[in-house]
């Protein structure tokens, strides 16, 4: 009989958390890794999300960016989804030639696609930053994302909406539930935030930008992106 060396159905990393008495359960990693790259980035708080995409999504309908309709310029030289995700979220966007490094502004909002940036005190005040983890960012987790922000009203919105209009960070259990809100299935595992929690206490205090403008092709050669332009 074939034994796995690797137990697929383990949390190592919140079991790990439990055995040093840093969490008592699974929701409490989260709020674990909120709080501590909160402290290290320089925000109010900080709310954990599956990718940095969705970040940027819940942003702008937090903000109701849709409803504004201003046109949000972006650099010409960026990730594939970020056009994607400003018009799938009901908005417009432009692009400009814009050198850029670790972040830029999604003007003229106060969202930040800090996908490549993440180092000591790196946040931007009173911003809404969105940071990328990816093995080729800063963070080397699979995937995952966080939001940046000193807004409080702002962080119990995206909370409850990163995960169905659920409150499992209040430990509401799903029957226990009152619904109000719409929301989508957007929040990071507590798995996925215990590993970001031992990954982010190795990270020394300065972090070299992962790349900017060079590191991506030029959208606008793509009709898809120019077509859905203004």
């Amino acid at each position: 009989e074939y034994k796995m060396k690797y137990d697929p159905f383990k949390e190592y990393a919140i079991d790990q958390l439990i055995s040093e008495g840093l969490i008592k359960d699974a929701w409490d990693a989260v709020d674990l890794f909120e709080r501590t790259i909160a402290e290290y980035t320089g925000s109010k708080y900080a709310v954990a999300i599956d990718n940095c995409t969705d970040a940027l999504f819940l942003c702008l309908k937090y903000l109701k960016c849709d409803e504004k309709q201003d046109i949000i310029t972006i650099p010409k030289k960026t990730y594939t989804s970020i056009p994607m995700v400003i018009h799938n979220a009901g908005c417009r966007y432009k692009f400009d030639d814009i050198s850029w490094s670790g972040l830029y502004q999604l003007k003229p909002h106060p969202i930040y696609d800090s996908a490549l940036r993440l180092t000591k005190g790196c946040y931007v005040q009173d911003s809404f930053q969105c940071i990328s983890f990816h093995r080729k960012k800063i963070l080397k987790l699979t995937k995952g994302g966080v939001i940046l922000t000193n807004d409080p009203e702002a962080v119990e919105w995206l909370k409850a909406m990163r995960c169905k209009g659920r409150h499992p960070h209040k430990k509401y259990f799903y029957t226990e539930e009152k619904f109000d809100l719409m929301g989508w299935n957007m929040y990071m595992h507590p798995e996925d935030a215990a590993k970001a929690y031992l990954i982010l206490k190795q990270l020394p205090e300065h972090n070299e930008d992962a790349g900017g403008h060079g590191t991506y092709t030029d959208l606008t050669e793509h009709e898809v992106f120019t077509k859905n332009e203004g």
